[in-house]
């Protein structure tokens, strides 16, 4: 019950906030004339202000977040492991290997760039999936991403030297991770990543399965079917975040290990962290458009700083434990 109530919770800060950062800019607008606009009720210049230009960005960055966080969450669950998420894992190194090649080899656009980031994520899920899969299970799943990580990291380097100097400025834009001139198209592709694949429904087979292969298969959980199908819509997730907002850092790993100190529950808390993670991805939005007065800080700055401390906290909690 706890985690039904912090999870509602978490959804109405994001509603929140979300309508806040709609009314922020240099044409404020107040909480109650943007709810007003939003039911239809407001003039045809806030209506244009509202639904063209701040509606999209805003959009975009809950159902990124609420993507990264998902996928931050079953892959912790996948691992059995605070670390595990596509940060780490190097799944977003991959996506960001995909849209180097579409913007430095084939010099595409937004959507060539968001097909990019998708094929590149998709790309590495399956490459990490065959060198950790053992057995029916992940041997070394952390240690084969992190290992992955590090080349792609090296790929996307010598990419960037390969660029065309406006080319490698727009990449690098992107590979900080902003939702800056975000439309409806890039918020269209992350909800269907959110909405389609069934990552919630395998909550109580995730939960099952954080007791053991044995205990779940004696429970009657088809072990292999449930991890294999879990990672690749963890994959899909974070491709289609990366796809959207570009590869925005520390979101998937922060946010479900909030919602489960939170909640106090045990388990994956999907959908506590698809809620948290939508709050914090749009927070961060909202503080790098105000923290420097006359310039946009992008929102991968915002969560890496934010996500580096953290990080650094867990570990340092951790080695106290140990």
């Amino acid at each position: 019950m706890r985690a039904r109530w912090t999870g509602a919770g978490f959804a109405l800060v994001a509603v929140v906030v979300a309508v806040y950062a709609v009314g922020s800019g240099d044409y404020p607008m107040s909480f109650a004339a943007v709810v007003r606009t939003l039911a239809g009720a407001g003039s045809p210049a806030d209506a244009f202000i509202v639904n063209e230009i701040r509606l999209p960005r805003v959009v975009t960055g809950l159902f990124a977040g609420a993507a990264l966080a998902l996928s931050g969450a079953v892959f912790q669950s996948l691992v059995r492991n605070p670390l595990g998420s596509p940060d780490v894992l190097g799944f977003t190194q991959g996506s960001a290997t995909g849209a180097l090649v579409a913007v430095v080899v084939a010099g595409g656009g937004a959507a060539t760039v968001a097909g990019g980031a998708v094929a590149g994520g998709l790309a590495t899920g399956a490459a990490i999936h065959l060198l950790a899969w053992r057995d029916g299970g992940y041997r070394s799943l952390i240690l084969v991403g992190i290992g992955v990580a590090g080349i792609l990291t090296g790929v996307n380097s010598y990419l960037l030297t390969r660029a065309q100097i406006i080319d490698a400025a727009r990449a690098v834009l992107w590979l900080t991770g902003s939702l800056d001139g975000r439309g409806w198209g890039n918020a269209a592709v992350v909800a269907v990543a959110v909405c389609g694949p069934a990552v919630v429904a395998c909550a109580r087979p995730l939960r099952t399965l954080e007791l053991g292969d044995d205990p779940a298969h004696a429970l009657g959980v088809r072990v292999a079917a449930v991890r294999l199908g879990a990672l690749a819509g963890a994959v899909l997730l974070s491709a289609a975040a990366a796809a959207a907002a570009g590869p925005v850092a520390f979101v998937a790993l922060t946010a479900p290990q909030l919602a489960r100190r939170l909640t106090g529950a045990p388990g994956p808390n999907l959908v506590p962290s698809l809620c948290l993670g939508a709050a914090l991805l749009t927070a961060a939005d909202l503080a790098g458009q105000r923290a420097v007065p006359g310039h946009q800080v992008p929102v991968g700055v915002v969560t890496g700083l934010l996500g580096g401390g953290y990080l650094i906290w867990l570990l340092a909690r951790g080695r106290k434990r140990a």
